[in-house]
């Protein structure tokens, strides 16, 4: 993924386009994940809860949709955008380290259809993004 091609929320998720859906319609596709930082503070990524029933549910923007339990401390996983859920990573559900490996590619967590496209227009850029964290 190109950093400058995603957007982050507050909560330290990103949340990119992945692709189309071809199914019946051509309805953009957008990938949800933790970025680099958020995994960094976490450390040790050691579980992700996540429903299966998540799946075909619609979750609005700022509200839980799973956790990630590190050595150190337990995280709520909250959703950048209003979405539909399409799918989630269940790889990482058997390796979850993959979230600090390689959080922006390997390590996605969900795939979404946007509800309201004005929440992901106001989402930080990378460049806002890095100076809400505080890096240059």
């Amino acid at each position: 993924m190109n950093f400058n091609n995603l957007k982050y929320s507050k909560n330290h998720e990103w949340i990119g386009l992945y692709g189309f859906n071809n199914d019946n319609n051509n309805e953009n596709i957008y990938a949800v994940g933790i970025t680099h930082f958020a995994q960094k503070e976490l450390g040790d990524i050691v579980y992700l809860d996540i429903e299966e029933t998540i799946i075909g549910t619609k979750i609005k923007e700022g509200n839980v949709f799973g956790t990630i339990e590190a050595v150190k401390t337990v995280s709520d996983l909250f959703m950048p955008v209003s979405g539909k859920i399409l799918e989630f990573n269940k790889i990482l559900l058997s390796n979850p380290e993959y979230l600090n490996k390689d959080s922006y590619n390997k390590g996605w967590i969900l795939k979404i259809k946007i509800l309201n496209k004005k929440e992901y227009d106001i989402l930080m850029s990378f460049k806002e993004y890095k100076k809400y964290i505080g890096e240059k």
